[in-house]
């Protein structure tokens, strides 16, 4: 696996600044289920012309995307019940914070990858620092958002691990991420559609808009990601992507005047101070 280059660092942190908006849009939103649906079915036709002009995956690629369909299923209905369960602020770090730990576990038993010791201290750093940044004594409050919270983390875990092996695997990662794409943009929208029916059809007309924007920034954020971890251990590009919490951090700072306090700056550093180690260790 090749060096993680500034260049992939740099396409992986604006994934990771796309990865924050789509959470924050499915948080937002007053019906979850349909925004999420419609962003499937929009991700499908992004993804439509893409293999149109280049095409599909191998053949070899088919069992990690059937795998990764099924467990991306698994990941959006605990995603949603996640989010009505809890606050934003802390149900998202508790996922991405938990699931670099995991995936770097499984990097190392799976795929075999090997990684200095300042490296590791890097990715525990940029976990910890994720997870300061939403974990305080309020989180008892909600055990339900916690419990859905963690089990996400395990199933981002798995995710990463199999697009992780299929993209490298396919030999394409644009060929991967387009069928992948495409081939997840119909089963869980078919579920909901049978679920709540035509109301899917209504909630787009007045959805579209704004479920485009998450459907595209879904679409690159996920996408960069894969085509990084073609390029280097999967367990370094995961943790750089959970850096969404700290620009979601930033956001909050910026537009929404969220106090930036003493915890919320320690976070920070030790978010940056773990890529630098992941990058020069």
């Amino acid at each position: 696996m090749g060096d993680l280059s500034w260049s992939v660092i740099f396409v992986v942190l604006t994934g990771s600044l796309l990865h924050a908006g789509w959470n924050a849009l499915v948080k937002s939103s007053p019906d979850k289920d349909m925004d999420i649906a419609l962003m499937h079915v929009l991700e499908a036709l992004l993804a439509t012309p893409i293999l149109l002009v280049i095409g599909f995956a191998k053949m070899e690629a088919l069992p990690y995307l059937a795998a990764s369909i099924v467990i991306h299923l698994a990941y959006f209905y605990l995603l949603i019940q996640a989010y009505q369960k809890g606050d934003f602020g802390l149900t998202y770090p508790l996922m991405r914070g938990v699931a670099p730990l995991l995936i770097a576990l499984a990097s190392i038993l799976l795929l075999h990858e090997s990684f200095s010791l300042i490296a590791l201290l890097g990715i525990i750093g940029i976990s910890t620092g994720v997870l300061a940044l939403g974990l305080s004594r309020h989180a008892l409050d909600s055990p339900k958002a916690v419990l859905y919270a963690l089990c996400n983390a395990g199933v981002i875990a798995l995710y990463s691990i199999v697009d992780g092996i299929g993209v490298r695997v396919s030999g394409d990662s644009w060929q991967y991420i387009a069928t992948l794409f495409f081939l997840d943009g119909f089963p869980f929208a078919l579920a909901v559609y049978f679920y709540r029916g035509g109301a899917l059809i209504s909630h787009a007309r007045s959805r579209w808009p704004v479920a485009t924007g998450g459907a595209v920034a879904t679409f690159a954020s996920y996408g960069a990601t894969l085509w990084a971890m073609s390029r280097a251990p999967v367990a370094f590009i995961s943790a750089i992507r959970e850096t969404s919490v700290l620009f979601a951090m930033l956001i909050g700072i910026l537009f929404f005047r969220e106090a930036f306090t003493f915890r919320r700056l320690i976070s920070a550093l030790l978010i940056v101070c773990g890529i630098g180690a992941i990058r020069f260790g």
